[in-house]
């Protein structure tokens, strides 16, 4: 509570992405894709495939300008890691995302907050607003996670 803003901002999403894991732990594949809400693709597996996929992108990607794994795939359908992650078993899922968090922890590190690319040939972004970009993504997908975990099996809190 007292560290720098690099050590509370790293350490929220380093919470937040806990949480996820947490939420999405002990559940069987058929539990993980159960479909609760009107969506069919918003269940714990696809929004766990869909962190691992934002994870991958931000910090990869778009930071360390790696080639878009899933740009093809994407491109034929917006919401393919969804659909993947729906073939997926639950703790293969899980261990992809704890994977790529820890790939990603790896690329801040190397950089200061202020350093910058160029997104999308535009504009500048810094590595603190993907890191900000990051806390507010895994948040909100966090919120559904634990309604969705609840529905599922009554699981309740942080």
């Amino acid at each position: 509570m007292a560290g720098d803003e690099r050590a509370q901002l790293t350490g929220f999403l380093d919470f937040l992405r806990a949480s996820v894991v947490w939420k999405c732990s002990g559940l069987t594949d058929e539990q993980a894709r159960r479909s609760l809400l009107p969506s069919e693709l918003t269940t714990i597996a696809g929004l766990l495939g869909h962190l691992t996929l934002v994870e991958n992108y931000w910090f990869r990607v778009v930071l360390d300008g790696r080639p878009d794994e899933w740009a093809e795939a994407l491109e034929l359908d917006p919401d393919a890691e969804f659909r993947a992650a729906h073939r997926t078993p639950i703790e293969r899922l899980i261990a992809d995302y704890q994977a790529e968090a820890a790939r990603c922890r790896e690329v801040v590190a190397a950089r200061a907050f202020d350093d910058t690319v160029v997104y999308k040939e535009r504009e500048p972004l810094t590595v603190r607003w993907v890191v900000a970009h990051m806390i507010e993504e895994t948040a909100r997908h966090l919120g559904h996670l634990d309604l969705l975990r609840e529905l599922t099996d009554g699981l309740t809190g942080e």
